[in-house]
């Protein structure tokens, strides 16, 4: 890894290959280990990834309509139908009619809904808590522009949409 300057005099950082290389490879063992504690708890009660995210983001956002869902999530149709389905018959999501537009349906976690959703999201947040202590704040900034460098324009656009500002 080396360093340049830029015409404007900003700071470049020049990546090997092999740099680049190994940057993807902790990338993938990370997200295993990010997706591990939440797949066990999902494994138990026959749910996949495609659950938990879905009831992440109805989470993130309550009142979410499925297109917009669709949207996020970035699957078809189908797909999210035999998801929400599930959610839907097991208790854990509620679908509600839409008031100005009767086509749409807008999501909701039930009580069920919320209890599931917060120990996936608990097991994980542990885990980056864990993390982000031991990297410092520095590298924690550091990761999350990192990471919002790497989406492609449009989904950086949504991220932000959906985070609405916050940090």
């Amino acid at each position: 890894m080396s360093e340049g300057r830029s015409p404007q005099g900003e700071t470049l950082l020049f990546l090997t290959d092999e740099q680049l290389r190994q940057g993807a490879e902790a990338m993938f063992f990370a997200y295993r280990g990010f997706t591990a504690d939440p797949d066990r708890i999902l494994d138990g009660l026959s749910y996949g990834r495609a659950h938990h995210r879905a009831l992440h983001f109805i989470h993130t956002a309550p009142g979410t309509t499925v297109n917009n869902l669709l949207t996020i999530l970035g699957v078809t149709k189908q797909s999210l139908n035999r998801v929400l389905r599930t959610l839907i018959e097991d208790g854990l999501v509620q679908s509600q009619v839409g008031r100005t537009d009767k086509r749409e349906r807008h999501l909701y976690l039930t009580e069920a809904g919320e209890t599931l959703e917060r120990e996936l999201s608990d097991a994980q947040r542990s885990r980056m808590r864990a993390a982000f202590r031991d990297a410092g704040p520095e590298a924690v900034a550091g990761f999350r522009r990192v990471l919002e460098a790497m989406m492609d324009p449009e989904l950086r656009r949504q991220y932000h949409k959906l985070r609405g500002g916050r940090g």
